[in-house]
């Protein structure tokens, strides 16, 4: 497999494009340092690979995060992406796991999706959660955001050594959308017939042979998806010192203030003498 790419592809006689994301070392790397519930790796999983797709969709120039809310175990997860395909992710819990499904983990709550443009203005779109799977949430938020018939597929494989995930889309183009509804059916039947080994074995252009072999495809040059978490001891100084005087006074008669990361579990320790440094930039 083409191991942490995002390929686009069109239809030449089709009013209809598609997506395709393969992940591995860089969902392992995401993973490495949690050590979150099978069934929690595995949405966590999907929502990466979920939100890749989502991001080359709306040709982003910018910041994405992708959200789910609920009042199941699982409280709150998310994924943040770029326009570069960098991407980070964090679950959160309160309560144990006790269940596998969609519902089991997140019960009732909603999807939401923030666009951050480099320029403009900024966008949240936030729906009920549908159906009992993430992708159908994901296709009803396209039906009601771009207006646009979509078809969505995620497939994990989670080994305890190496985990891997991958998606692929289909999408109507905003163009005769007569021809396009009829042209979207048909290959979304053939997309069907996908199967998740053939994801995770076959390179893009032969996955895209196999199931339209009859139909003329061009298949774009891929973009690199990576887990970049982004933090660093600099922005949590910055942090720090947006608390206050009084609570940095607080932690040097503590003797230290520790920050972890929740994106990659990092831990960033700041000694007393640390702290009345910050104290001296304020």
């Amino acid at each position: 497999m083409n191991s942490d790419n995002l390929f686009r592809f069109l239809f030449q006689n089709r009013n209809v494009r598609g997506e395709l994301v393969q992940l591995a070392d860089s969902l392992d790397q995401m993973l490495l340092h949690h050590d979150y519930p099978q069934p929690v790796k595995q949405l966590l999983a999907e929502l990466v690979a979920a939100t890749s797709l989502l991001t080359a969709t709306l040709k982003l120039d910018g910041d994405i995060a992708v959200q789910i809310q609920g009042d199941g175990p699982i409280r709150f997860a998310a994924v943040n992406g770029t326009d570069q395909q960098q991407f980070r992710g964090v679950v959160r819990m309160q309560a144990e796991i006790s269940g596998e499904s969609f519902r089991d983990l997140i019960g009732e709550g909603y999807l939401l999706v923030t666009i951050t443009p480099k320029q403009g203005e900024r966008y949240q779109g936030i729906i009920p959660l549908s159906g009992d799977s993430l992708t159908s949430t994901l296709e009803a938020y396209f039906a009601q955001s771009e207006q646009l018939p979509t078809r969505l597929y995620l497939y994990t494989d989670l080994q305890a050594a190496h985990c891997r995930a991958a998606g692929f889309m289909l999408q109507v183009l905003p163009v005769d959308q007569q021809k396009a509804k009829a042209d979207f059916e048909d290959l979304v039947m053939l997309s069907d017939t996908l199967s998740k080994d053939e994801i995770f074995s076959l390179p893009a252009e032969q996955l895209l042979y196999r199931l339209f072999h009859q139909e003329e495809v061009e298949l774009f040059a891929p973009q690199p998806v990576s887990f970049v978490c982004g933090c660093s001891k600099e922005k949590c100084a910055s942090a720090i010192i947006s608390l206050g005087r009084d609570i940095i006074n607080e932690h040097i008669a503590e003797g230290k203030l520790d920050i972890n990361c929740e994106y990659c579990n990092k831990n960033y320790h700041f000694s007393p003498d640390d702290l009345t440094a910050l104290l001296q930039q304020m």
